[in-house]
């Protein structure tokens, strides 16, 4: 999905920005995914600040204000955007199906965290919270570690079932 940058610098026309992925959900509502390569980006300054705190790397501001900017950009295209949008991708949507610009959110996936000290974790979780009400920052082993928590949870449940299909106590799954 690409979207217009209706604010080009120096008055030039750009062209469009390319979002990797966008979800759409049952009612049209869209938000975006935003994928960097699992390469040891530097996500934290590589050491701790005057104040003793890791701050974002360059590679993660760099991220962020990029899905930002798609945000703000698909936000402003209003419904002219949506239209567009809806338009490009007609053969992939249900008949009558309606794309809605409604606040979006991303999802930045980038990095890895798994040699981070408790330290650099704790200020890890800080800098993404700090973004929550915009972006989801994750990296591939947070990725990979809730996997394993959901795959985890559905063969718990799913060892619970007898042989009529539901649970211990007469749930269906």
């Amino acid at each position: 999905v690409h979207v217009k940058d209706l604010y080009p610098k120096g008055g030039k026309d750009q062209a469009p920005r390319y979002i990797d992925l966008m979800l759409v959900d049952a009612n049209g509502t869209v938000d975006i995914i935003e994928i960097k390569r699992p390469e040891p980006h530097q996500l934290l300054s590589r050491k701790p600040g005057s104040r003793g705190n890791y701050t974002p790397g360059r590679a993660l501001s760099e991220a962020a204000m990029q899905v930002e900017k798609y945000l703000f950009h698909l936000s402003k295209a209003g419904r002219e955007g949506e239209k567009d949008i809806q338009d490009r991708h007609k053969g992939d949507l249900p008949v009558g199906f309606e794309i809605r610009i409604t606040n979006p959110q991303a999802m930045l996936i980038l990095g890895r965290d798994k040699d981070f000290t408790p330290d650099q974790k704790f200020d890890f979780e800080i800098i993404k919270r700090k973004y929550a009400n915009i972006v989801d920052i994750m990296t591939y082993d947070d990725l990979l570690h809730r996997l394993d928590n959901i795959i985890a949870m559905i063969e718990k449940n799913y060892s619970k079932l007898g042989t009529t299909g539901r649970s211990a106590t007469g749930a269906t799954p």
